[in-house]
């Protein structure tokens, strides 16, 4: 060891100029002449030992705060989508079938009711215009203002009449003899004809019906008269078309036939 000869030329260096090397590791040469292992696994065990945890008896272990359980960790459970049910049918077991149950019987109900009421109605409305329309009166012929007479009796379908009115089927209206509605004219409008508004009393099979002379019938004899649809129907059948009648005013009338 003391004969130990570089095999390389050693510059001559000064010790200031060459770095300061570290106690904690020799250098190669150092540890050559030494003739310890050059590697440096070595000497970083060897610098840095492992350190050895302190044994400690039981009793000396502190004692810790137990821990709790950790919590359970429910997953996001969203709800499956529930697809609405259909119109009429709702959820609920056994009691939304009685409620689904009840309001059919309720809407059942309603409409019967109100079908019920319909059919009332338009039963009553029915009556109501048959008797109307059927109601037969049997008066007697008044003879204090001229007749009684006897002619045809004819139906006819009356609108906008001689005396300027504008009438229905359905009322009891008339029409007299041209002769006679010219006769009793005072000029040229005839809506000024005093015959016009009069009333005259139609008998027939102990039948009887008031009318108002509203037109001109032109052709109609002088007794024959000619009234709308709902007046003949009072006397006697329509299929009929043409029967004979008697008749007399109820106003004081200024010609008579």
């Amino acid at each position: 060891m003391d004969n130990y000869a570089p095999s390389h030329p050693v510059s001559p260096v000064s010790p200031i100029s060459q770095p300061p090397s570290s106690p904690s590791s020799p250098s190669s040469l150092k540890r050559y002449e030494l003739g310890l292992d050059l590697s440096d696994k070595t000497i970083e065990t060897a610098a840095h030992p492992k350190p050895t945890a302190p044994h400690l008896s039981l009793i000396e272990v502190p004692r810790r705060k137990p821990v709790p359980p950790p919590k359970a960790v429910f997953a996001d459970q969203t709800e499956p989508h529930v697809e609405a049910p259909p119109a009429g049918q709702s959820g609920g077991g056994l009691k939304g079938k009685i409620r689904d149950l009840w309001l059919f019987r309720r809407r059942m109900v309603l409409i019967a009711a109100a079908v019920v009421a319909v059919l009332l109605l338009g039963l009553i409305i029915g009556l109501a215009v048959g008797l109307t329309r059927h109601k037969n009166a049997n008066l007697p012929l008044p003879t204090n203002n001229g007749g009684p007479y006897r002619g045809d009796l004819t139906y006819y379908d009356p609108a906008l009449g001689a005396c300027g009115i504008a009438n229905s089927p359905s009322q009891a209206v008339c029409a007299v003899s041209k002769d006679l509605f010219d006769a009793a004219s005072v000029g040229p409008n005839p809506n000024a004809n005093p015959l016009c508004g009069l009333k005259i009393r139609l008998r027939r099979n102990n039948k009887s019906v008031d009318v108002t002379v509203v037109d001109r019938c032109v052709g109609c004899e002088p007794t024959d008269i000619d009234v709308s649809i709902a007046v003949f129907e009072q006397l006697v059948l329509v299929d009929q078309g043409r029967v004979d009648v008697e008749w007399a005013w109820l106003d004081k009338a200024p010609v008579n036939p």
